[in-house]
Order: C-alpha cells, then structure tokens, then sequence
C-alpha cells in the first residue's frame, strides 16, 4: 500500500461551507473512492485554508486520480468543490492537488 499526501488551498470566505460539504459527503462519493482505490483518507485544514490530504492506495497518486476521472459522480463533485479553491477559473480541484514527497514513515 503506498502513502499518499497532497496540498490544496481553501478560500477563506468558504472555509466553513467547506467543513460542512465534508460532514456530509455523498454516500455514492464515498463508495465511488472506495471502488477506486482511496483508503484511510483523510483531510486536515489549518485556519488559513490550507489542506493536507492523506490517503493509502495500492498505485501511484496519479493512477488513483485516473481511476476516479472513471467516475461520474466525481466529476459532480469536483465541479460543486471547485468554486471553493484557490485555484485557476475553469480548473477541477483533483487536477490541482500538489503531491507531496514522503520522507519519513514510522509504524
């Protein structure tokens, strides 16, 4: 199982809509990540907007990204969550994640 850790960045005027949006992810969004290879995920924000992702899949981060463009319902989300990112106009927020290196795991 390979570790994988990224970065986003939420505008501060939707942090709290944000919070709420994951309080209640969709149960066809969860199944869709679980189907597609997304384990043990979790999102931390800081104040500032600033999230890290974690996530454990059998591939690559890239190959997990790939398998959920296969779903439909992650397309819906990504266009809900977009708007919500300090991201280009017009861009996808799972297209934006900035992979992170691990440099150190202890179990």
């Amino acid at each position: 199982m390979n570790r994988v850790g990224f970065l986003l960045k939420v505008k501060k005027e939707y942090l709290k809509e944000y919070k709420a949006h994951h309080e209640a992810v969709w149960e066809d969004m969860k199944s869709a990540l679980h189907r597609q290879g997304w384990y043990n995920y979790s999102i931390f924000m800081k104040d500032d907007g600033f999230i890290f992702g974690y996530f454990e899949t059998t591939g690559t981060f890239a190959e997990a990204l790939s398998r959920m463009e296969r779903e439909r319902i992650n397309s819906e989300w990504q266009e809900l969550m977009a708007p919500f990112f300090e991201i280009p106009g017009g861009s996808m927020p799972d297209t934006m994640m900035i992979e992170l290196e691990e440099v150190f795991h202890l179990e």
